[in-house]
């Protein structure tokens, strides 16, 4: 079985890969990515505590997706469902084509996103994780 607390590690550090400086050998469009990547394995992650097994069913890069399937544990944020417009940046983006460049802006707007997505899906589990020992005290 997958451990969540894995998914977590890899889903910062693919946020500490958004963040490296932008040089002019590296495009925004691959930072973008590497944020995309950090929000989609932190609501993996999530899911995985939940008890899905991600691994048979939820084979996707679609962020819109994974929050749907959140949404039968808990409450979805408006601020996530915003965050899952960076499914773009996995499959849109990820490779040389026919797009209009990501800009720095846009880019800013991502790290943004995937911090909170990041912070919102610790908190999710810090939650749980108190409640359940709360009961099991009882």
């Amino acid at each position: 079985m997958d451990d969540y607390k894995i998914w977590i590690k890899r889903a910062h550090n693919s946020l500490a890969l958004a963040k490296v400086e932008k040089t002019d050998e590296i495009c925004y469009e691959d930072l973008c990515y590497n944020a995309q990547q950090a929000v989609e394995k932190g609501l993996k992650a999530l899911l995985i505590f939940f008890g899905e097994n991600i691994s048979r069913s939820l084979k996707t890069h679609d962020l819109f997706v994974l929050l749907k399937k959140l949404e039968q544990y808990v409450e979805v944020p408006d601020e996530m469902i915003d965050a899952a417009v960076l499914t773009e940046y996995a499959t849109g983006t990820r490779y040389p084509g026919d797009y209009e460049e990501v800009s720095e802006q846009s880019y800013q707007n991502a790290i943004k996103a995937a911090e909170y997505s990041l912070d919102w899906v610790s908190m999710q589990i810090c939650d749980k994780c108190t409640r359940k020992r709360s009961k099991n005290k009882q």
